[in-house]
């Protein structure tokens, strides 16, 4: 039988029958008839983009604009990006409070992104450091320049960084998005609402993990593949997951992890330790402490600043 002589397949029914699973489906969760519009991870991501350039215009931006113009260009960039900004906010309040008119959240949402924008000078100063933690933490490193348009750890912090303040004003869901999108593009998959201090460097990255509510402190190094995790997803009566609680580890300060290492629970890992590769740790490290596959128990060893 010929390509052209083949029956069509029928559509229409299995048309009528994702219709009737997506009916169920919004019937369970009270949002029958026309569900509210997610914020768009589209336009999120064209935000970020926005929001990098403001932060590093000639880096980031328009490497061709001149040196007179680059307040103009930043200017103009940001105000794009915050008017988008408020429509994606709107977008959530929206979605949280189906029932609610749209026009309701436009003062709110406006509070918000300024919010937002009053944080920018700040996730500059912190993105320098993690700059200065690269160049430092990484023989391979000639400069700065090419830290910030190279390594996927920049590029899932300046995302992180910028996720991190809208989850804190409670837009969680555009928080989240925004770390999706540097998870996809990067490999490195961090919580916005995990806590990291200042002069944080990931090398390389690929399969890095760090959970919800991870504590990270100052001058912390990472290696690819480490997981800060939970330990386990206590219930509650009814059987449904327990959430929001602290389930992830604290490093402390110049805390570095090796390759692999996987760390579970709200354990602390004190100050100037060192985590090997592979290693699994489900206990308390006092500081100054040096873990390996070989030595399984925490052994003292020479601070390092």
């Amino acid at each position: 039988m010929s390509e052209r002589s083949l029956p069509d397949i029928a559509i229409e029914p299995i048309v009528q029958a994702l219709a009737e699973i997506r009916q169920q489906a919004l019937a369970q969760r009270s949002r029958l008839g026309q569900p509210p519009k997610l914020p768009s991870r589209k336009s999120l991501a064209q935000l970020i983009e926005w929001f990098a350039a403001c932060l590093f215009p000639n880096r980031l931006g328009d490497p061709d604009i001149p040196a007179h113009a680059i307040n103009f260009y930043v200017g103009t960039t940001l105000d794009q990006a915050l008017r988008e900004l408020q429509q994606q906010i709107r977008l959530e309040l929206a979605f949280k409070s189906p029932t609610a008119l749209a026009h309701a959240f436009d003062q709110q949402a406006f509070n918000l992104a300024k919010l937002f924008s009053e944080q920018l000078t700040t996730i500059r100063r912190q993105l320098d450091s993690d700059l200065e933690a690269a160049f430092h933490g990484d023989p391979a490193a000639d400069n700065v320049d090419e830290i910030l348009v190279c390594y996927p750890g920049i590029l899932a912090l300046i995302h992180y960084r910028i996720a991190h303040v809208l989850h804190g004003l409670g837009l969680s869901l555009i928080a989240r998005l925004i770390s999706e999108i540097a998870h996809s593009q990067t490999g490195i998959d961090i919580h916005p609402g995990a806590s990291i201090g200042e002069y944080f460097f990931i090398d390389h990255g690929t399969g890095v993990v760090i959970g919800e509510t991870a504590v990270i402190g100052q001058h912390v190094r990472l290696y690819q593949a480490v997981t800060l995790g939970a330990k386990n997803f206590p219930k509650d009566a009814n059987g449904h997951l327990v959430k929001k609680f602290a389930r992830h580890p604290i490093l402390e300060d110049y805390v570095v992890v090796y390759a692999g290492a996987t760390i579970l629970g709200r354990i602390t890992i004190g100050k100037h330790s060192i985590i090997g590769g592979n290693v699994w740790v489900t206990r308390d490290v006092p500081p100054n402490s040096h873990v390996t596959q070989a030595h399984s128990d925490a052994k003292p060893i020479q601070a390092v600043a």
